[in-house]
């Protein structure tokens, strides 16, 4: 099982799957080609068939430009390996076309390749049920698991992400107007907030939960940077759960961290089991998966140690 640093990755909105992998694959191929007068490039399957409102074409254009890009869009056509299918060729100066590099967007903003080879192994155990059947026997706590088998160095990148989680959440907090993709849809975050500020310690209390989550929702729909926790259209529930709990219970800073490394393993066990990706489990198992992540961190910041171990 991989590492959780690839399950958290800080990036642009509004899709992990359909913007963040797509810019990363163009920044890639830049990379091979960087000599290119300009670049076709074939989105199949959901990729093509839900690109446009994701804005995975202009993700790609940003990544690519100033250089021009020809998108072609086919949604009918589903590579084998995995319904987000891509195609990139460079117009090379004199007129040649290179050969196509075929790259999938496999879920939360990772590339995979069906002749990839497997990666390193950072997890030992890969069910949930061995992971707790090892703590019962070491009297570890999940986040301490991660930390055996992450290293030290993991609390500098929770760090990381938890300061991007925040400063997602700060963002949609006060940021006003429509939201991009032509519906017409305002943002409401702010006013929420703005709402739970004025009354205080009023009974529905619970509604800047909401305002929090819906803050990194319209954060990433904006095309703003967030956490894929563990994709972006699932990006709010974490990072709401956690300032929520957090100001209710007044944990400290490192208990947050140590929540997020819990949540990262729930996610990492869903992720290698079964899949994050919107296009194989649909939206319901991107949010799904993200309020198990989120139920393990609040059950672990409120000091219920038998729901987490």
């Amino acid at each position: 099982m991989k590492s959780i640093r690839e399950l958290y990755r800080i990036g642009q909105g509004p899709s992990s799957s359909h913007t963040m992998a797509p810019r990363r694959a163009a920044e890639e191929f830049r990379a091979r080609y960087p000599q290119a007068d300009s670049y076709r490039v074939t989105l199949y399957g959901s990729l093509a068939a839900t690109g446009r409102g994701h804005m995975t074409d202009r993700a790609i254009g940003s990544a690519l430009a100033p250089v021009p890009v020809e998108i072609t869009w086919e949604p009918e056509v589903e590579l084998p390996f995995h319904p987000n299918g891509m195609a990139f060729r460079a117009v090379l100066p004199g007129g040649e076309v290179t050969d196509p590099w075929e790259i999938y967007s496999v879920g939360g903003g990772a590339l995979a390749q069906p002749d990839d080879p497997p990666p390193p192994a950072v997890y030992d155990l890969h069910s949930l049920a061995e992971v707790l059947e090892r703590c019962k026997q070491t009297g570890q706590s999940l986040w301490e698991y991660v930390e055996e088998r992450e290293g030290e160095d993991i609390w500098t990148f929770l760090a990381q992400t938890a300061a991007a989680m925040g400063s997602a959440i700060e963002r949609g907090l006060v940021e006003e107007g429509v939201l991009p993709g032509g519906l017409g849809v305002t943002r409401r975050a702010w006013a929420i907030h703005r709402k739970m500020t004025i009354a205080g310690s009023a009974p529905n209390r619970f509604e800047l939960l909401f305002a929090y989550a819906l803050a990194v929702a319209e954060e990433n729909a904006s095309g703003g940077v967030v956490v894929t926790a563990p994709t972006c259209g699932s990006s709010g529930v974490v990072p709401a759960i956690l300032r929520y709990v957090q100001e209710i219970t007044g944990c400290s800073d490192e208990a947050v961290l140590r929540a997020l490394a819990t949540a990262g393993l729930i996610g990492n066990l869903v992720k290698h089991n079964a899949s994050i990706s919107g296009a194989e489990v649909g939206c319901q198992g991107e949010v799904g998966v993200a309020c198990a992540m989120a139920a393990a961190a609040a059950a672990q910041l409120f000091g219920d140690r038998k729901s987490v171990v």
